[in-house]
């Protein structure tokens, strides 16, 4: 399946990518417990799509203390949805044979 993207494919990459896909973006703290991952597992995943466009990190001060934003970008929510598609594809001729 060429349609699969390696760089989604992860699962905590695609679990993040799932989330984010709901959403404008999300603080790093409420991915982290969502995922159940520890901060360097996140921030290694966050990193690499961010290196393939896919993810944007930002910071923003909320009451006096820096948080940082994970958020999708144009690119990383059509990646995502043709990954997605790509595996609907993948189970339905699983289910058929």
């Amino acid at each position: 399946m060429n349609d699969l993207d390696p760089v989604i494919h992860p699962p905590a990459r695609l679990q993040l990518c799932g989330i984010l896909a709901q959403v404008d973006d999300v603080e790093f703290a409420f991915a982290k417990a969502r995922l159940g991952v520890s901060d360097s597992v996140l921030s290694k995943h966050a990193k690499a799509l961010e290196d393939a466009g896919y993810l944007t990190i930002t910071k923003r001060t909320v009451s006096a203390r820096q948080r940082t934003w994970l958020a999708l970008t144009a690119q990383g929510r059509r990646a995502f949805r043709a990954h997605m598609v790509a595996l609907q594809r993948l189970a339905a001729g699983a289910i058929r044979t």
